[in-house]
């Protein structure tokens, strides 16, 4: 058995049947020229050799009597593939958009937690021919870096299929689940371990805490400009009271040059996405009369994994990060965002020796899942001052092109967590070389229609961006244009891309 931590735990805690607390992947695959085998059969058989390989897809959970502790993870020595992988078929036209609506749909239901918690859906219908491939796995399994990991695991780096061992059927003896002493008696001694654990930390926590302190005390003005967020956010009409339905809509755009007008514009990646998501939603909020006058504030993931840590779990943390919404000046606003995104990852960097500490508390199942479902039924998401208004992330993902069961993967499109006030989710994740962007959303908060409008805001705020003076003046800067549009109708001729001309 393998307990898990209370970061991990509190994404099961946490979910409700408005919340699905699950991560997934939209990828296109575009199969080998003259193909004329049968996809999900292939698909299949191949999760089929692999799937032992990953912990993370043959694992359940046992919970703890009366939920006094964390679940575990144990053991499951019967994968029913045909439950956990399936196949649909998109009718005609078979549009880029009909695939966005489909996954947004799958999203939205709970994964049965009798059984591992994935589910992979092959695709097909698609009016280019391709084929769509959705999968989903439960946050409490793994992280955004920890799901490429696992993407290393089930894909190729060739179109040729690469041989495995073959999985072997372990029996064991507990049956089903564990018994009830054993169960409380791992609970205890993991409690005690972490406990001691937590004590010789002590010393350390402290030094962790002043260093950040005196971070912040530098760090309060940037650059002599204005506070960092400490406070509560304004509030949005994302801060509110989710239903468990989603709308999902895509962008892809290349990072090599997304990269270097970062740099030419005196950021980086993370800060053209942070700003292309505040001119777009901005934008968004104007037009309909209801941007705050204070600054709208993102929460953003940082990740406290190690470069060569690929354990199936979660190692992340939340900073806030002010979009200076309130600034209408495209420059000014771009130094604030990259001002205040900079010093929020410097607090994560001197706190990181605690942030991942786990702290085990007596009943915290209970107690949490029932604050979960008091707030989303009395609806106080929409009364509460809210922490952030926007949820975005941005997670490293596979440098290299990949292939599915022989089939190339074009794109790579993550499909994230909204929550009850947080109804706005934008994750973009690199890919061989481009940035694949997924906005997930509740859909009583952003219609189908919205969502498709924020991403046209994004890709006109990118050509904003362009506009910029370079950091240094001396050197010859390049007028890079968007010479297309978004990938979402259609992707084979619909990516995004930024070219450079003198």
């Amino acid at each position: 058995m393998e307990h898990l931590s209370s970061l991990d735990a509190s994404f099961l805690h946490l979910e409700t049947p408005e919340t699905p607390m699950h991560v997934g992947s939209l990828m296109l695959l575009e199969s080998p020229e003259g193909y004329a085998g049968d996809f999900y059969d292939e698909l299949k058989d191949m999760v089929g050799r692999r799937v032992h390989l990953s912990r993370a897809l043959t694992r359940k959970l046992a919970t703890m009597p009366f939920d006094l502790a964390e679940p575990v993870w144990i053991d499951d020595d019967d994968i029913d593939l045909d439950y956990h992988v399936r196949s649909l078929t998109l009718r005609k036209p078979g549009s880029m958009a009909q695939v966005e609506q489909l996954v947004a749909r799958l999203h939205s239901s709970l994964l049965d937690r009798s059984r591992p918690l994935w589910e992979m859906y092959v695709i097909e219908g698609l009016e280019d021919g391709r084929i769509a491939f959705y999968t989903k796995i439960h946050h409490s399994g793994v992280d955004g870096k920890a799901g490429a990991e696992l993407a290393k695991v089930l894909y190729d780096a060739t179109p040729e299929i690469r041989e495995t061992p073959p999985p072997r059927r372990r029996r064991t003896a507990h049956g089903y689940q564990l018994g009830v002493s054993e169960l409380l008696q791992a609970a205890v001694a993991n409690s005690a371990a972490q406990y001691r654990k937590l004590g010789d930390l002590l010393p350390t926590a402290a030094k962790a805490l002043s260093a950040s302190a005196t971070v912040m005390a530098k760090n309060y003005r940037p650059d002599g400009g204005r506070p960092l967020p400490v406070g509560a956010a304004p509030r949005t009409i994302f801060n509110c009271a989710i239903t468990n339905q989603r709308t999902f809509a895509t962008l892809s755009l290349p990072m090599d040059e997304v990269k270097a007008l970062g740099k030419r514009v005196g950021g980086t990646i993370n800060t053209i996405v942070m700003a292309m998501c505040s001119r777009a939603v901005s934008g968004f909020l104007a037009d309909r009369d209801v941007l705050p006058k204070e600054s709208v504030i993102a929460l953003v993931p940082v990740s406290l994994r190690a470069a060569d840590d690929d354990s199936m779990n979660n190692q992340v943390t939340m900073i806030r990060v002010d979009l200076a919404t309130d600034i209408k000046d495209l420059p000014e606003r771009f130094k604030a965002i990259h001002a205040s995104s900079e010093a929020g990852k410097a607090v994560v960097r001197e706190l990181k020796p605690v942030l991942g500490v786990d702290v085990p508390m007596l009943g915290a199942p209970w107690l949490m899942s029932g604050m979960a479902s008091f707030i989303g039924r009395s609806g106080i998401a929409s009364q509460l001052p809210p922490s952030g208004n926007v949820l975005i992330s941005n997670v490293p993902g596979p440098p290299a092109k990949l292939y599915v069961a022989g089939a190339e993967m074009v794109h790579y499109f993550p499909v994230s967590i909204p929550y009850h006030g947080k109804a706005l989710n934008i994750t973009v994740q690199s890919y061989a070389g481009r940035l694949e962007l997924g906005l997930t959303a509740c859909r009583r908060a952003l219609s189908v229609e919205e969502a498709r409008e924020l991403i046209d805001r994004a890709l006109a705020a990118l050509r904003e961006i362009e506009t910029l003076p370079s950091v240094e003046p001396a050197a010859p800067a390049p007028s890079a244009a968007i010479v297309a549009a978004a990938n979402r109708r259609p992707p084979a001729s619909g990516d995004g891309a930024i070219s450079a001309s003198a």
